[in-house]
């Protein structure tokens, strides 16, 4: 099992072929347990910087999503929770799936 974080395009595109052959795999065993993993809702932070390099975004470019540049600081380094207006602006301006946010 090679289980790693989806940063590219590649990665996001091995990871859907693997669950594609991992479909219908038997729980508690090495693939069912690897298909688990993949098909897990990602962190909300890990789904933010995805979606941040997905769009070429820096921190500077959050500041109208999050507030101040330290508050995006504080967010993207998990010193800080996301609030409910955020999660909204990040669901409808980003398009981000609140499920994942809220997790």
């Amino acid at each position: 099992m090679n289980i790693r974080p989806i940063k590219t395009e590649n990665d996001y595109n091995f990871a859907l072929s693997r669950i594609e052959k991992l479909w219908g795999a038997q729980r508690d065993t090495p693939e069912g347990d690897e298909f688990d993993l993949l098909v897990a809702p990602p962190d909300p932070i890990d789904a933010i910087k995805f979606r941040m390099e997905q769009m070429g975004m820096t921190n500077a470019d959050m500041v109208k999503y999050l507030g101040s540049q330290s508050r995006v600081s504080e967010i993207l380094n998990r010193k800080r929770n996301l609030t409910l207006g955020m999660i909204k602006t990040l669901y409808k301006e980003l398009k981000i799936p609140a499920e994942i946010l809220l997790a």
